[in-house]
């Protein structure tokens, strides 16, 4: 009897001991996976040494959808200016532009070892296709071409919105910042931007004058307005309007010089759309005719060319808005 008992003791034990083991080899510390510590963002698998074979997808909502992109994209193809000009201020390589619409500073992209993507309005969408692009980054220009664009690779909007011009320059840079991981120097860089502003803005609204803003091309003049593409010499720079009743417009309001005269603004700035776009830069000799010189803007040599490159072609860069800001500065006294 006692051996019998001893065996039913002894079976017992090791029945116990066997469950023990199998529950110690089934599970795993709480709040880990294989030995990785999961993200709450979307990523890609892991290989055999536990480092991430995909990378984090962003979701981005634009003006013109929702598009998901892999962070840290390596081809990239840029057709907007102000985000090629803020790519350049990170030190961001880009696989491909359209070339022949480059404002000056940026002509480095030119070379033979960025793929001309076509122009503006008309994309090269074989070329792009052959290039095989992580992002590509548009804006108005190429608004009719999204859906098609959208086929080749995940293509975002980053056209500056005129009616919140800081605040979508912001976004933008804040965008390409948090695509790219550089958060830091996009903040650092924007810090910079609003200082500058601030004293500009402290000095011109309280400097007791007024200003218009004018595009010459071809001979004509038309002017812009709060709330126009150029509008941030008002609503952000603080210099007040001769006319508050400009229409806000892509093209500008068509004007007169009489009107200039009978506004007689104490600042003119002018944006020379010729000198950028082909044409023949003649801004001065359209300006400065014989009716201008009545006006206290030619008297006290308030005239003020604006950089074409910076305000017609690449407007909404980290770059450029600064130089908006320095040219701004500099012209009112």
């Amino acid at each position: 009897m006692k051996q019998r008992w001893s065996l039913i003791l002894m079976m017992l034990v090791l029945a116990l001991v066997a469950a023990a083991c199998s529950t110690t080899s089934s599970s795993a510390p709480v709040g880990s996976e294989g030995g990785q510590t999961t993200a709450a963002s979307t990523s890609g698998g892991s290989d055999s040494t536990g480092a991430a074979a995909g990378s984090e997808e962003l979701t981005i909502k634009h003006q013109l959808g929702e598009t998901k992109v892999k962070k840290n994209p390596q081809k990239v193809v840029v057709f907007d200016m102000g985000a090629l000009d803020t790519l350049d201020k990170l030190g961001i390589e880009v696989a491909g532009v359209p070339q022949d619409s480059l404002p000056s500073y940026l002509e480095k992209y030119k070379d033979a070892k960025y793929e001309n993507v076509g122009s503006l309005k008309e994309p090269d969408f074989e070329k792009i296709n052959q290039i095989g692009p992580d992002v590509i980054l548009i804006s108005g220009r190429q608004s009719e071409a999204y859906e098609e664009l959208s086929e080749i690779a995940p293509t975002v909007f980053v056209g500056v919105d005129t009616n919140r011009y800081m605040e979508s320059f912001k976004e933008n840079a804040k965008l390409i910042g948090q695509l790219f991981g550089k958060e830091s120097a996009v903040e650092e860089e924007l810090a910079k931007i609003d200082e500058s502003i601030k004293s500009l803005h402290d000095k011109a609204s309280t400097s007791g004058k007024n200003g218009l803003i004018i595009l010459t091309t071809g001979g004509k003049v038309s002017a812009y307005g709060a709330g126009s593409r150029f509008g941030l010499i008002h609503d952000v720079f603080g210099v007040p309007p001769v006319d508050e009743n400009i229409e806000a417009s892509t093209h500008g309001q068509s004007i007169s010089f009489e009107y200039i005269v009978e506004k007689d603004p104490d600042y003119l700035f002018v944006v020379d759309r010729d000198a950028v776009v082909g044409g023949e830069s003649a801004a001065k000799q359209v300006v400065e005719n014989e009716l201008m010189k009545n006006t206290k803007a030619f008297k006290n040599n308030h005239i003020i060319y604006l950089d074409p490159n910076y305000w017609y072609l690449s407007g909404g860069g980290l770059i450029s808005v600064a130089e908006m800001v320095k040219e701004i500065e500099a012209g009112i006294k």
